[in-house]
């Protein structure tokens, strides 16, 4: 196994993605002040987001240079998966087209979050190593030993390198973006509920769809403005089932209770089944401009919804859309901002 030194190439053009361990503030400071020192050095753009603890111990080790960082809070930064890769992929463009490099230091906050919210960031942790491919933006995560377990063994599978020291080791448990998005949909996705609201659609009539939609939405707590969200999304994914499903197409609506996770949930199921490396509608596009790539309706979709999940296989496809209810601790925080990365 080779080892490269932290700073080799961090000022240069590559992107970088890496897992930073540690297990108290020396640990924390050993690994985080460096990779912030060397962006200030070599005039990148360097974003620290973490909590007001760890930015008190940074601003103390940095002394002036401290203000040479964007300190950002963790808590509204980490609002958003998809809203939250868009944004950061956005700004690691600007940036780059302004001559510079983005640098961003993350603390995960979410990682206590909810288990659906923390696999949603864990995927997007995977997915920006092929997003930001060619941006030269540097990513550096710190995961405390005193996370769950579970949460830095799948911090090892979704960074291609561990900052130990001065030094940056390749994971052996690295996995590609698509064979830990998959890792993600492995388990089958819970029934509806047997009181779900269900509509066979047989012709993509948008019209009385969308009356359909928003007579189910107006029985729930769902605020206005996703009332609209919702019609947008579903309508996308019930359109996208009959250009490439197969019937029937089947539409169902119901509230999902779960303590921290309440969410009213509209699901749409075909008969088809998604070619292997079609997508899932996980990568942004570019925002400069290049192919926006496969299945861009359903990056949209991601956008819209607190939360996606799609199975497919030889019995069809589903896929479920989420939308926070008021009072659940869910990815609906925000507008936008920020990224995943860190």
């Amino acid at each position: 196994m080779s080892a490269d030194p932290v700073s080799a190439g961090s000022p240069g053009p590559g992107f970088t993605h890496r897992l930073l361990p540690f297990s108290g503030a020396e640990e924390f400071l050993g690994g985080a002040v460096p990779f912030l020192r060397a962006g200030l050095d070599a005039g990148d753009r360097v974003l620290a987001v973490c909590g007001t603890g760890r930015e008190a111990l940074l601003r103390d080790a940095l002394g002036p240079a401290a203000a040479g960082v964007e300190f950002t809070e963790a808590a509204a930064w980490y609002a958003h998966p998809s809203r939250t890769l868009a944004d950061c992929l956005g700004d690691a463009f600007e940036t780059a087209r302004s001559g510079r490099r983005l640098r961003v230091l993350g603390e995960p906050v979410w990682a206590t979050r909810p288990p659906l919210e923390v696999v949603e960031w864990q995927r997007t942790e995977a997915v920006l190593n092929e997003a930001f491919r060619g941006t030269g933006a540097a990513i550096l995560c710190p995961y405390a030993a005193s996370l769950p377990a579970s949460v830095v063994a799948a911090g090892r599978r979704t960074h291609p390198e561990t900052v130990r020291g001065a030094r940056a080791l390749p994971n052996p448990g690295f996995l590609s973006p698509a064979a830990y998005c998959a890792r993600c949909d492995g388990e089958a996705l819970p029934p509806p509920p047997d009181g779900a609201e269900t509509l066979e659609i047989e012709r993509p009539d948008l019209y009385w769809l969308r009356v359909w939609v928003t007579d189910c939405a107006r029985r729930t707590r769902l605020p206005g403005g996703e009332k609209q969200r919702l019609l947008v999304a579903v309508t996308e994914v019930v359109t996208n089932a009959f250009r490439h499903g197969e019937p029937p197409v089947v539409l169902r609506m119901w509230t999902d209770a779960s303590p921290g996770t309440a969410a009213l949930v509209c699901e749409v199921t075909d008969g088809g089944r998604w070619e292997p490396g079609g997508g899932f509608g996980l990568v942004p596009p570019k925002p400069d401009g290049g192919a926006p790539g496969d299945r861009f309706g359903l990056w949209a979709v991601r956008l819209l919804c607190s939360f996606v999940q799609i199975r497919t296989g030889r019995h069809g496809t589903a896929v479920r859309l989420l939308f926070a209810l008021p009072g659940a601790t869910t990815a609906n925080r925000r507008g936008g901002g920020g990224s995943d990365g860190a």
